[in-house]
């Protein structure tokens, strides 16, 4: 048998509190304020032309509020974002901040201003989350069906695609971006949703055999979406949003474990889920910092 002196004891506790203080700091203070990584993916994907070269950039629930995600480090993203000089961007959902453990909110019209810094030679194109239907700029304020954010999309000249697709050009070749309405839209009651997506229909608008990327805000789709999809771009999960080893995350609830995060194959399926940059349910992250995502698509991969 040890025995343990009491002031080895107490030294020991103190460490233990400090260790658990700091990681605490880290895991508010800083992970989720201060870092923002560039996450950079280069798949290979058989029914994707090698000659249609595309950069695409990738934003993902900025869950716009004070203090975590202003305005300004929103326009700070952005600036940054336009650095990658991307082909072009698309914007994943959750714009409404997705916790109450705020100084205020940031109103659609400051974070919309904010994004319209953003350029891209092929345009800037979103889609709705879940929070954007569910309240409104922050979860104790009444939701208006997503109104607020749309017009602020649209302020900011940014393409919104509820179920619809739209046909681009890169150096003469054509590609189809499609846009899926959220699958969690309408509270029925806790733990029940109605989803308002369309994914039969919005594949009928792919008139021709180009390309197709579908942006959709949930992963869940991924398991219905067809070989015609070259890629399906999602965020939702925030990555995990706290990485501890042999423990779920809350904000990955309802996803299958291997569909939280990163470049996911399923046969000739390929999936690229964002970790986004805001934070839900706890202004947390930890091991799993904002990013934002660089895809290159064609013999880009390659280089």
């Amino acid at each position: 048998m040890t025995l343990i002196t009491r002031r080895t004891f107490l030294r020991g506790a103190g460490a233990s509190m400090l260790s658990t203080g700091g990681l605490g700091a880290y895991a508010i203070g800083i992970e989720p304020q201060l870092m923002l990584n560039v996450t950079s993916y280069a798949p290979q994907i058989a029914n994707w032309p090698a000659d249609l070269l595309l950069r695409i950039a990738v934003i993902a629930d900025i869950h716009a509020c004070e203090p975590w995600m202003s305005a300004a480090r929103v326009r700070d993203i952005c600036l940054t974002v336009n650095e990658l000089q991307p082909d072009v961007i698309v914007i994943l959902g959750d714009f409404s901040g997705g916790h109450t453990l705020v100084s205020g909110p940031v109103m659609p019209d400051a974070w919309g201003e904010a994004l319209s810094v953003l350029h891209a030679p092929l345009g800037v194109h979103a889609i709705l989350g879940n929070h954007d239907w569910w309240h409104g700029p922050l979860p104790n304020m009444r939701s208006d069906d997503a109104n607020g954010v749309r017009n602020a999309l649209k302020a900011a000249r940014i393409t919104v695609l509820e179920n619809d697709a739209i046909r681009l050009h890169k150096d003469g070749k054509p590609f189809w971006l499609l846009g899926l309405a959220d699958q969690i839209a309408v509270r029925i009651r806790r733990g029940h949703f109605q989803g308002l997506d369309d994914l039969e229909g919005t594949m009928s608008r792919v008139t021709d055999d180009a390309p197709a990327i579908l942006l959709a805000h949930e992963p869940f789709v991924f398991s219905r979406v067809p070989e015609r999809i070259a890629l399906t771009l999602c965020g939702h999960t925030h990555g995990g949003q706290v990485q501890i080893p042999f423990m779920a995350s809350p904000a990955a609830r309802r996803v299958r474990a291997d569909w939280v995060y990163g470049h996911i194959i399923d046969s000739d399926r390929h999936m690229i889920v964002s970790a986004g940059l805001g934070n839900s349910i706890f202004p947390v992250r930890f091991m799993r910092p904002p990013e934002i995502v660089d895809i290159k698509l064609g013999s880009l991969a390659l280089a």
